[in-house]
């Protein structure tokens, strides 16, 4: 008896040795992702001499909100904002116009064409035309400087369309589909009124991940869209990042010239924070919401079948 109580202490007593252990890897883990965003933030509201100087580090230094005034002010800055809301309202919409009815359609064990559809569709994820071919296409479709041309070619994504078929398999069981033709419901109906209201897991989690790649893509606009009326934001936030847009002049300053072209130069810094923080804020309110969803959608998609 002595015995297994020992043998139950050294046991509990590894248990929170190995707890511990699990606990500081896991906090170094966090601190070495949230401090980036931390410094970003404390960055934005710190007066930009101080953060030129490398001064703020912990805490803010100079407490300001001029970075946000100047964003605000900006008109490229809010066009920019709109214009990727708008983006990422349509291209959302689509992909999910598109992803969630082909995923169904190839969940089903009645069609007939579908793993050669499938196969087709996966070998898309490993070869591809390139970037000179695809922007052949679009330039020959009339899609060129038009947000279609950011929307359109990627309006599938193979991945999710797996995940959201492989979700339709394991959670729309056959039974109910003979049980709604006996009634005398047809394919489209069976889909609209009784499929539709049971995917709301992983039309969520869609939602998520095509919302998030269409608000953080600049790549793509870059490309394709000439007028900066249209720009996203993305775009806008890497023409302050590595571009510089501010104006910059070669001739010979006087002192309070310098002075004021140093306090311009910080304050553009600043602004790239603020700028950064602002267009991250859609994705931290959205993602809470559809958090909830991650595990029923994603992981009973992907883990079953």
């Amino acid at each position: 008896m002595e015995h297994t109580r020992r043998r139950h202490m050294r046991r509990a007593r590894g248990d929170v040795i190995y707890d511990t252990i699990i606990f500081i890897i896991l906090t170094f883990l966090f601190l070495l992702v949230a401090y980036p965003l931390y410094f970003v933030i404390i960055s934005s509201i710190s007066d930009p001499i101080e953060v030129a100087a490398g001064k703020v580090t912990i805490a803010p230094v100079g407490f300001t909100m001029d970075g946000y005034k100047e964003v605000f002010k900006s008109k490229t800055v809010m066009r920019g904002f709109l214009n990727s809301l708008i983006i990422t309202v349509l291209g959302t919409s689509i992909n999910l116009l598109v992803t969630i009815p082909t995923s169904y359609a190839l969940s089903r064990p009645d069609f007939t064409l579908k793993r050669f559809i499938t196969l087709f569709y996966i070998i898309t994820m490993f070869v591809g035309g390139g970037m000179m071919p695809t922007y052949v296409i679009v330039k020959n479709t009339h899609l060129l400087d038009t947000w279609w041309a950011l929307v359109l070619p990627g309006c599938l994504g193979v991945y999710n369309m797996i995940v959201a078929r492989t979700f339709f398999k394991t959670n729309i069981p056959i039974e109910l589909m003979e049980a709604a033709k006996l009634d005398g419901c047809g394919n489209t109906k069976f889909f609209l009124y009784v499929v539709l209201p049971l995917s709301g897991a992983i039309t969520a989690i869609l939602c998520l991940y095509y919302g998030v790649g269409h608000w953080n893509s600049y790549f793509s606009a870059l490309i394709y869209i000439t007028s900066r009326e249209k720009w996203p934001l993305q775009l806008e936030l890497r023409n302050i990042l590595v571009l510089n847009s501010m104006a910059q002049t070669n001739r010979v300053m006087t002192e309070a010239e310098l002075l004021e072209k140093k306090r311009l130069d910080a304050l553009t810094e600043m602004m790239k924070y603020s700028l950064i923080i602002i267009s991250s804020i859609p994705v931290l309110i959205i993602y809470p919401f559809v958090q909830k969803h991650f595990v029923k959608g994603v992981m009973i998609g992907s883990v079953k079948g």
